[in-house]
């Protein structure tokens, strides 16, 4: 396909998709009105199934299946790059270097860890109750079982994250969502129904019917899915050194061995 006919076929979409959104625009209610039905209806379902947290009722509940698509779209993108990310044949693993931190850095990472981690779980756990959930306490959690970088270093970090069982974990609470969609079906309602527990007490963590399970589920898969990918990015920055990167630092080395006079064979490989 020809730049002209790309670009052309680029406006045609393009002024479909503007036409669209003027269409859509122009039926909403008007802005800083008294009416506002599509949040008055949000609103009356959540507090219908007991979820004090209206958005939390919304993603998890009333529209869970646009929730799927999101939870699949971040498990496709981690999948991406940890394929495009692994170690090639000509790579090597290199253990880290120490990393130089200022020790007041190290001592507020190292403290600031457990609170981190704790407020991540505690915003995932009360995310059917208050503002917070499973996308936002996953990414507070994961990003909190970082800070171990900072505090000790790197080969401290991956002691306390393997790879390998964050990468069961992210798919085993993927799947955890797609079998609680699937047991409201087997239980003769929809796919992802609200309708296999007890709704519970309004106001508490029992509160919401699945909501709760579905909310947890997102939060493990967020934040597995994001040690996972920033896992693969730092195996890049600080472990895997290319062949030919090791090959050249080795005459490298032996350059400047010449240059001091020991090994003058050695320096002229070098250069």
């Amino acid at each position: 396909m020809s730049r002209r006919a790309r670009l052309w076929l680029v406006l045609l979409g393009g002024s479909g998709l503007a036409a669209l959104l003027v269409a859509a625009c122009l039926r909403l209610p008007a802005f800083g009105g008294a009416r506002h039905p599509y949040g008055d209806r949000a609103v009356a379902a959540a507090l219908a199934r007991r979820t004090a947290n209206t958005i939390a009722s919304v993603n998890f509940d009333q529209r869970a299946f646009d929730t799927m698509g999101e939870m699949s779209i971040l498990f496709a993108a981690v999948l991406g790059c940890v394929v495009l990310l692994r170690q090639a044949r000509d790579e090597h693993r290199d253990p880290p270097r120490p990393a130089e931190v200022a020790a007041p850095v190290r001592r507020y990472a190292l403290s600031t860890l457990p609170v981190a981690l704790v407020t991540g779980l505690y915003v995932i756990a009360h995310g059917q109750l208050s503002p917070g959930g499973g996308f936002q306490g996953g990414v507070v959690a994961a990003t909190a079982l970082h800070l171990m970088y900072l505090g000790a270093d790197y080969a401290a970090l991956e002691r306390v994250r393997p790879v390998e069982a964050y990468e069961i974990a992210d798919a085993l609470s993927a799947a955890a969502y797609l079998v609680l969609g699937f047991a409201g079906v087997l239980a003769g309602t929809a796919f992802l129904a609200n309708t296999l527990l007890p709704l519970g007490t309004f106001n508490t963590l029992s509160s919401g019917g699945t909501v709760p399970l579905l909310n947890a589920a997102i939060g493990m898969e967020v934040a597995c899915a994001v040690v996972v990918l920033l896992a693969r990015f730092l195996d890049q920055a600080v472990e895997i050194v290319e062949e030919n990167v090791r090959e050249n630092g080795k005459n490298g080395d032996n350059g400047t061995n010449g240059m001091d006079g020991k090994n003058g064979e050695n320096g002229e490989n070098g250069e």
